[in-house]
């Protein structure tokens, strides 16, 4: 940081939102380590994040996988869903979140429209992710009707990620954000899902809003990590929506989203105090404020006197 800055009475970002503990360094998560973590049984941890901020904070806290996941169209951009969200609105997002990211693997989500109108469409733009916004994985919705897909995809270089279940950019096909995997026949049609995602190389598998018994079959049948959301304890690893756990949506939350801060009612007590501040007059004080040096303000006290002394 420079000296003299107008910032550094504030403090620059790099300096105040670290939170990475004094220690061994940090090993770079890579889809080996995934998969090195499904054989140990140790649990892979994933959040979202949008934003350079959000993104050091959530890498810092030691976090496994970084998704910026089309849920931005809900929770950033104020849509009703996510089907609204466009590439260039991800690879925004995405190149901020690289920025903030060292240690975690990073994953773009490719957004409804990008990958389904032919294969060559969504190989340019998952290309895009990598090239422009520095994802190592690339994550698309759908089952064994992606297989072909994916494999098109790994032979381009492109690390793929899976999902199925419950796919938000299917809604309206499903008529809404319901629970999959409830009968004997959709059981069936998952696990032929994730058996064909596993053998085309996803590097891991989402599985959203099924039930946990299915979850549990398709991670002990798949040598893929699960990576599970509303899908029950017995998936290799647990993603949850950044907005979520930290009361940043207006909505009811689902079911399996658990709350672990309030930083809506913290952001909302400081926005009010600010406006208290101002209204009142406390805010900014004299220690707040920047002042001439008694040279530069004699100085002027001695122009601005002759002026007076001309207009009289």
């Amino acid at each position: 940081m420079c000296t003299g800055s107008i910032r550094q009475g504030g403090g620059a970002l790099e300096d105040i939102v670290s939170v990475t503990p004094v220690g061994e360094p940090r090993q770079k998560i890579t889809i080996a380590s995934l998969r090195e973590k499904k054989l140990q049984h140790q649990p892979i941890t994933c959040l979202t994040a949008y934003d350079y901020a959000s993104a050091r904070l959530v890498d810092e806290a030691a976090i496994d996988i970084v998704l910026v996941g089309d849920t931005l169209a809900m929770t950033i951009l104020g849509h009703p869903d996510t089907l609204s969200v466009t590439v260039d609105e991800m690879l925004h997002h995405t190149r901020a979140v690289r920025r903030g990211v060292k240690h975690a693997l990073l994953v773009g989500d490719m957004p409804y429209g990008s990958y389904h109108a032919s294969a060559d469409d969504a190989v340019r733009n998952a290309v895009r992710f990598m090239k422009e916004g520095g994802a190592e994985v690339v994550k698309m919705e759908g089952g064994e009707k992606r297989a072909d897909l994916i494999r098109r995809m790994i032979d381009a270089e492109i690390p793929m990620a899976g999902h199925i279940g419950l796919t938000p950019q299917s809604v309206n096909l499903m008529g809404g954000y319901k629970v999959q995997g409830k009968s004997l026949a959709a059981i069936e049609q998952l696990m032929r899902d994730a058996v064909a995602l596993d053998r085309a190389g996803v590097a891991f598998l989402v599985l959203e809003g099924i039930p946990r018994e299915v979850a549990a079959m398709i991670t002990e049948e798949v040598t893929t990590p699960t990576i599970g959301i509303g899908a029950g304890p017995d998936c290799d690893g647990q993603v949850l929506v950044f907005h979520d756990i930290l009361n940043l949506t207006f909505t009811p939350p689902a079911k399996f989203v658990r709350r672990y801060g309030d930083a809506a009612a913290l952001i909302t007590d400081a926005v009010h105090a600010f406006q208290e501040n101002v209204v009142s007059h406390q805010y900014p004080a004299d220690s707040e404020s920047y002042h001439l040096s008694k040279e530069t303000q004699q100085a002027l006290e001695t122009v601005l006197e002759r002026k007076r002394g001309m207009r009289r």
